[in-house]
């Protein structure tokens, strides 16, 4: 699912100029949600920030839950469009992926502070898109390593315990020195963590 393509909740927009007022809806929510919350926002608030009209909004999405549950499955995209090119252009080996993987989300958590609200609260609000954000992305940090330990790259046999380690470490070290620093060296934050799968994996 790219940035583009928000998900089931949400119309897919037949022109060009629908996809952009589909993004500035989106674009939008992020900002309100990750502001005041998903209770404390209304579709209202989010077409008037968006510069949109309300009648707009019913053309893209059905309800605010429907926003919501959409910009969930986009954000989460857009985290994997974030980092997918940086490991397209690494070189080197499986541990070291992971490594340029972490700096890229961290770069990512940096920019969009907003998303840790949205996440957290989609447990309660939207728990299908919920899961589906730590499902998928763990899935696809199984599958990185997977394809490190056929070649030869891996001293362990990964599986979904590794993945969702190395997931939780990101998401944490995201939370701390993404969110909440905004000063950190974010290469320096992500070779120490890199260091400990080195050590524990390589």
């Amino acid at each position: 699912m790219t940035s583009a393509s928000p998900g089931k909740s949400s119309r897919t927009p037949r022109t060009e100029r629908g996809r952009r007022t589909q993004r500035a809806i989106l674009d939008a929510a992020a900002a309100e949600f990750g502001e005041k919350g998903f209770h404390e926002s209304s579709i209202v608030s989010i077409t008037i920030r968006a510069g949109v009209a309300l009648g707009s909004f019913y053309t893209y999405f059905e309800s605010k839950e429907a926003l919501f549950k959409a910009l969930v499955a986009d954000m989460s995209g857009r985290v994997r469009d974030h980092v997918a090119p940086v490991l397209a252009a690494h070189g080197g080996g499986a541990i070291g992926a992971e490594g340029i993987a972490l700096a890229a989300f961290l770069d990512f958590a940096r920019q969009h502070k907003e998303i840790y609200r949205i996440i957290d609260e989609a447990e309660f609000v939207a728990p299908e898109a919920w899961r589906a954000h730590y499902v998928n992305t763990a899935a696809r940090i199984l599958d990185r390593l997977r394809a490190a330990r056929v070649r030869g790259e891996l001293a362990v046999e990964p599986d979904e315990v590794h993945a969702w380690a190395i997931m939780g470490m990101n998401v944490f070290l995201g939370l701390r020195f993404g969110v909440m620093d905004a000063k950190a060296d974010l290469d320096e934050v992500a070779r120490v963590a890199n260091a400990l799968l080195k050590d524990g994996m390589g």
